[in-house]
């Protein structure tokens, strides 16, 4: 029988190398797609991951077992990606593949190309703390509540934020229809 993942964190906390390498086995692809959403570079994606894993035994001692894991990890992936934005200064580049993820999707839908792409670039507009909280509740597909944990705010700030990003992206799209 498998265990759950709050179990195996119990026992990585502890010290057991087992439980630490399935855990790792269970989220890598997890920690990989939050950290590549939010700050939109393979290789800064990969970078991140590495850096979590090699401090997640650490971070292990202070997950509450009677919370869910994927919900910890969740906000210790969207965490380290904030610090890694800050170290480096450049909020500007952490848009600049989200339209990656959808291209790779759909490839096979040429004529969406042109809409990806303006996606692409208005969501490289968005604030950071928007283009998170877009990359959790529609990327990985979390409920406002989820979202909210992993990010540290009431669901009715992650509803707020979703809602401000499609007024953000509406009028965006409008004030380019008028220069056209």
């Amino acid at each position: 029988m498998e265990q759950s993942s709050e179990i195996l964190a119990a026992k990585a906390a502890a010290g057991h190398a087992d439980a630490f390498r399935a855990l790792l086995e269970r989220h890598y692809d997890l920690m990989y797609r939050v950290a590549y959403r939010t700050l939109g570079q393979q290789a800064d994606a990969e970078d991140l991951v590495q850096e979590i894993c090699t401090a997640l035994p650490k971070k292990l001692k202070s997950f509450r077992s009677d919370a869910k894991f994927e919900s910890w990890l969740y906000r210790v992936v969207v965490n380290a990606g904030r610090d890694l934005m800050r170290r480096r200064g450049a909020q500007a580049r952490a848009a600049d593949g989200w339209g990656d993820v959808e291209l790779m999707q759909r490839e096979a839908a040429v004529e969406k190309k042109e809409s990806l792409s303006w996606l692409s670039r208005a969501m490289g507009r968005l604030s950071p703390e928007l283009r998170e909280t877009v990359s959790l509740v529609l990327g990985e597909e979390m409920t406002h509540a989820a979202a909210g944990k992993a990010l540290g705010l009431s669901e009715g700030s992650v509803s707020w934020r979703m809602s401000e990003v499609k007024k953000q992206l509406r009028l965006m799209a409008q004030a380019e229809e008028m220069l056209e």
